[in-house]
């Protein structure tokens, strides 16, 4: 690994910790602070704040799976991490790093909350109208994922404005109304 790809691993890796800590100190807070009976509502009936466990992915999916999707979970870990390593931009690094501390947060819980090792229920506490409740590893992951979306598209842009687009490959298109003799 050269200097810029470790440099590019040390921005996925600060991201990821910081997500890590800021998700783990919330769910923590929510944790001590929040009722699964009561909701506080902050925006409204938009957003809130409720406490719940989810034993499933994303609303509650495979919730009788919750040791598969420990193990998923943790195999999406190994791979975000060599695709941090292999990061080829800084804001690529960063969308990694967003989307990789998500899935460790997340996975912390299914590794280490009730009712036991690796089958743990994931803490959400993020109430979105009656959509879902989900957490701030969501939320990183979700952000993640715009980073990288929105890169995409830069770098498609700034591909095609790089490129001309003259129809024909190889050379420039004849002009409209242009005869072009073959002799």
């Amino acid at each position: 690994m050269n200097r810029e790809q470790s440099r590019r691993f040390a921005i996925a890796c600060l991201a990821a910790g910081v997500v890590v800590l800021v998700d783990q100190a919330t769910k923590a807070a929510a944790l001590g602070g929040l009722s699964q009976d009561e909701r506080i509502p902050l925006l409204g009936d938009l957003l809130g704040l409720q406490l719940v466990f989810n034993p499933g992915a994303i609303l509650s999916l495979g919730a009788g799976f919750t040791g598969l999707l420990t193990l998923l979970g943790v195999g999406a870990v190994v791979v975000l991490i060599v695709a941090a390593a292999r990061a080829r931009t800084g804001w690529w690094a960063v969308g990694i790093g967003l989307i990789l501390g998500g899935a460790v947060g997340n996975v912390i819980d299914r590794l280490f909350s009730p009712p036991g090792f690796g089958v743990g229920h994931v803490t959400d506490f993020l109430a979105y109208g009656t959509l879902f409740i989900g957490n701030l590893a969501d939320v990183a992951l979700g952000a993640g994922v715009i980073v990288l979306a929105v890169n995409m598209w830069i770098r498609h842009r700034r591909v095609r404005a790089s490129t001309p687009d003259n129809g024909v490959a190889g050379g420039p298109s004849p002009a409209a109304g242009s005869v072009v003799s073959g002799s």
